[in-house]
């Protein structure tokens, strides 16, 4: 980070283009697409707190009910015509059925409000029937290809997917901290997890080696209350 970025505030959102398509990256982990109205949501993982207490790793069960609330105040803010969800929205195959009272509730009242159309993951192949919208594999708008995993070659102009989960490690006043970001090179665009028990992967580890343009390649670093763009080095 710069001195100039440590002294001007940045804003809650930052505006790329990927594939000539205008994106706002949302401080949220959200992208929304404003020619095409279209909110973009990656790795839930709702319920992932129940799943961790099957195998005796107790976390507060809070993990989905803090994930549709932070989904819900986003699209409140964005107002899309559409929701897609970039696969694992849910933890595991049964995750939706043990999903509370209140929080089919709150994910009913988005889908009122939105359509909501979910690609399967590796998480969640198949997306239940009690669960409100359209389910695919992988979606085509605007000569973007929205999928879940993403994949070195793909015939639309530029890809968005989730998967990796891409954090950063921030260095500076002597300590250094791992955040949520967008990692892109104006063609491909990897989205943080958006879920709320969600962990990250270095954008440095080699799973993402030959996936991007390195000399062209940004990040996207979600601080506290700021959007951080940074060229990715190293």
């Amino acid at each position: 980070m710069s001195a100039v970025q440590r002294h001007i505030k940045m804003p809650m959102e930052v505006t790329c283009t990927i594939a000539g398509n205008e994106a706002v990256l949302d401080i949220s982990g959200a992208i929304y697409f404003p020619a095409d109205a279209l909110l973009i949501v990656a790795d839930m993982h709702l319920e992932k707190g129940t799943a961790w207490a099957k195998r005796g790793i107790f976390l507060p069960p809070y993990d989905s009910k803090l994930t549709l609330l932070a989904l819900k105040k986003v699209a409140a803010k964005f107002s899309p015509k559409r929701i897609l969800f970039l696969g694992d929205s849910f933890h595991d195959k049964t995750a939706a059925f043990r999903l509370q009272s209140l929080e089919l509730e709150a994910l009913n009242q988005i889908a009122s409000k939105h359509e909501l159309i979910w690609v399967t993951g590796n998480h969640d192949p198949q997306i239940p029937d009690m669960i409100t919208g359209t389910c695919c594999d992988e979606m085509h708008v605007g000569g973007l290809h929205f999928t879940h995993i993403p994949t070195k070659n793909f015939e639309a102009g530029g890809q968005v997917s989730g998967h990796l989960h891409p954090a950063a490690h921030i260095t500076g006043r002597g300590r250094s901290i791992r955040r949520r970001c967008f990692i892109t090179d104006s063609k491909r665009m990897i989205v943080p997890a958006f879920g709320a028990y969600t962990g990250g992967l270095s954008v440095k580890d080699k799973v993402f080696d030959g996936l991007f343009d390195k000399p062209t390649t940004r990040i996207f670093v979600l601080g506290d209350e700021e959007v951080f763009p940074m060229m990715l080095r190293g």
